[in-house]
């Protein structure tokens, strides 16, 4: 019998659970053992079972490069952080560089076609990390099962995890496999949906409608077993742990998609009573006011103008109480975003991996009281690597200070090559923006613009009034719903692919003809962001047909 996708990855899971159980023969349990472990009540050993089943379900959400990988020419396509900004430089607020760039990034910037099912690099590798994610919930999962749980709470807690990485999974695939559910994707197929691990069958492709409500019943099955089971409603005080506020995140995500916009807004005020605070104006990116002058000197004498990643939230998630899932330096923080959106990384950044700018057309409609102007540079600045050749770069305007830093993590000077850091991955701002659209979208504009308020008020620059939704400049005309969407692309520019799924779900295609800074001037159709089905499936599952 064939393998099918979600099968691909088997593996042995248990080895380091072998060994602290004390397993006879050693390095060996088999299901029924694990079986029964589970079974007994023995809290100790079900916590080591469990540990050692399910100790990389946090960075699958993220997947990280050491629990995935596709085998590519580049790496950067091994896992969501680099899948994500190649996502983020295909839009139209991201100007990758000030010139015409090669490689994985430089290609999706340029908008190589990345939506043919026969892709490998392109394509499949989507493809491939939601998969991987499915299967590896679905191992767990397989152990899990009702009668199994009772009342164990450590157990419940645990398949709550899982389900959520399921979930995620699934809709990895559907938000880059299918059209947008609201803009005709309701009537097509979603995916064969698997909820075993091992050998299938092949299965069919179930309708989106099917898939969708399968999504949401994993993820509102997991948030009734947090509360259950976990202390504080289901949260806790771990940023890369998994609990109740991954879980409403994904569903408040998922729900837009789909314009269940109730839902969205339950899943938010859920959230939000436990991640009420905003990040402080002072570590809110690199801001010109804060930058720190310091009298050490670069190679040619000139003033080395010092930030701190411990300073920037977006580094460093102890002063970033937004921050509800992510990394921690160390501890599976991927150093992608540094090095492709940092400028002054000294292993890479703009030695060789370009600068990431705003797109002038975004960066004109910005209040000049609104502190994200100050994220960008308006003039070119000549900087000086601590490299052996202390190769002098000429950064260019526009160039990003949101991801600032010469200083890396948990460190007290520059140092060459290192390039840790924190890494958030979902935050409140998000939240409050899901809010906000889910109350323009039900008609509850007064409502929407109160939830905007507090995001503006929170954005103005130090000793100016706070900016509201009629007071900000360039919002004059606009609908409330255009809003929302202009002030997510800004507060999450750079962020984890948002802006190209965004514009998927809102119709917005990618046109840079009349950008005055893009060096690529290309476009996207919204049709053409969503991807092929890879052929490498069509061929393995004959009940796969093609979207």
């Amino acid at each position: 019998m064939k393998k099918y996708i979600f099968s691909l990855f088997a593996g042995v899971l248990l080895s380091s659970c072998a060994n602290q159980l004390e397993v006879t023969p050693p390095n060996q349990i088999i299901d029924e053992q694990i079986k029964e472990i589970l079974a007994s009540g023995d809290e100790e050993k079900i916590k080591l079972v469990m540990k050692a089943l399910a100790e990389n379900l946090p960075t699958n959400l993220i997947s990280n490069s050491s629990v995935y990988s596709g085998g590519f020419a580049s790496s950067i396509e091994n896992h969501n952080v680099g899948q994500d900004i190649l996502r983020n430089v295909r839009g139209n607020d991201i100007v990758y560089t000030d010139k015409l760039m090669s490689g994985s990034v430089g290609n999706a910037y340029n908008l190589q076609d990345f939506w043919e099912a026969n892709l490998t690099t392109e394509n499949y590798c989507y493809w491939l990390l939601g998969a991987t994610v499915i299967n590896n919930a679905n191992k767990i999962l397989g152990y899990l099962d009702e009668k199994t749980i009772g009342d164990n709470n450590t157990l419940k807690d645990y398949r709550a995890r899982c389900l959520i990485v399921r979930a995620y999974g699934y809709n990895y695939l559907m938000e880059n496999y299918q059209d947008a559910y609201l803009l005709g994707g309701s009537e097509k197929l979603g995916l064969s949906i698997y909820d075993t691990y091992g050998y299938n069958d092949p299965v069919a492709r179930s309708t989106s409608k099917e898939t969708y409500e399968f999504i949401k019943k994993d993820l509102n099955e997991a948030i009734t077993l947090f509360k259950q089971a976990v202390a504080n409603d289901g949260y806790t005080d771990a940023k890369d742990d998994l609990d109740c506020g991954i879980a409403q995140f994904l569903l408040a995500r998922v729900s837009a998609w789909t314009g269940d916009w109730a839902t969205v807004i339950t899943a938010c005020d859920d959230l939000l009573k436990h991640y009420p605070d905003l990040i402080a104006k002072e570590n809110y990116g690199v801001q010109n006011a804060v930058v720190r002058e310091v009298e050490e000197r670069n190679v040619d004498g000139t003033p080395v103008r010092e930030f701190r990643a411990d300073d920037n939230a977006f580094f460093n998630i102890t002063v970033n109480p937004e921050c509800f899932f992510g990394f921690v330096d160390g501890t599976n923080a991927q150093t992608y975003q540094f090095a492709y959106f940092n400028t002054f990384c000294e292993s890479s950044g703009g030695m060789g991996l370009g600068f990431m700018r705003i797109d002038e057309r975004l960066y004109n409609k910005l209040d000049n009281n609104d502190l994200r102007k100050g994220l960008f540079m308006t003039d070119t600045l000549t900087f000086t690597y601590m490299d052996e050749k202390a190769t002098k770069a000429t950064i260019p305007a526009y160039t990003n200070l949101k991801y600032a830093a010469t200083i890396a993590r948990n460190n007290s000077e520059r140092k060459t090559g290192r390039v840790n850091t924190d890494q958030p991955v979902f935050r409140t701002s998000e939240v409050l923006l899901m809010k906000a659209e889910a109350l323009a979208q039900q008609n509850n504009e007064s409502a929407a613009k109160t939830v905007l308020n507090q995001l503006l008020a929170a954005r103005t620059k130090s000793n100016s009034t706070p900016l509201t939704c009629d007071t900000y400049s360039s919002m004059e005309g606009m609908s409330v719903l255009q809003m929302v969407q202009f002030q997510t692309r800004i507060e999450l520019w750079g962020e984890g692919g948002r802006e190209f799924y965004n514009n998927k779900r809102w119709a917005i295609p990618v046109d840079r003809s009349n950008s005055a800074n893009h060096v690529n001037t290309g476009s996207i159709s919204v049709e053409h962001m969503t991807l092929e089905i890879p052929s490498q499936e069509l061929s393995t599952n004959p009940l796969c047909v093609q979207n």
